[in-house]
């Protein structure tokens, strides 16, 4: 049986660029298990740019989801108020040490301890507005992202989405 996960754009990139940083982890983590991966056109555009380098990997990568490697949950017009307010919310983060009570306000209303806050390492971009939409609509708490941001963003009921790249 197939467990159903989310997966960013990372170790997308990773399985298809052997050259990358991240590749041999990725497989290491990958082998013997059996996920069936979930996520958004805009993850793929991500990994589609970050693989121009050769046709070959680019072409073998949608073959992969072409095979149904990879699902697509679609993103509608009627989510991109959802993406805006995402985006919003996790945009401003404040972190200096003139925004103290904005801060612990921020982190007791989300649930974060500042290590976790410092892990946010910019804003929320549109692809992972996305797969935290997917998440959502699909029930999923579980992603496979190279990225700590995952630590940090928050579904309703302050509900995580748990990275098991980043966790074993």
């Amino acid at each position: 049986m197939l467990n159903t996960i989310l997966i960013d754009a990372g170790p997308l990139i990773a399985l298809f660029d052997k050259d990358d940083t991240y590749h041999e982890p990725v497989i290491n983590f990958l082998r013997g298990k059996n996920y069936q991966f979930i996520s958004t056109l805009a993850v793929l555009t991500e990994v589609c740019y970050m693989l121009d380098f050769s046709i070959k990997a680019q072409t073998d990568f949608f073959e992969w989801v072409n095979r149904h490697g990879l699902i697509l949950h679609e993103i509608l017009q009627e989510d991109l108020l959802q993406v805006s307010s995402l985006i919003n919310q996790y945009h401003d983060l404040p972190m200096t040490p003139g925004a103290v009570a904005p801060l612990e306000s921020f982190l007791s209303a989300n649930s974060l301890d500042a290590a976790q806050a410092a892990a946010l390492k910019e804003r929320m971009d549109f692809a992972d507005a996305t797969l935290v939409i997917a998440a959502e609509k699909r029930g999923i708490r579980s992603i496979i992202s190279i990225d700590s941001d995952f630590d940090i963003y928050r579904l309703p009921g302050k509900r995580m989405i748990k990275n098991v790249f980043t966790q074993e």
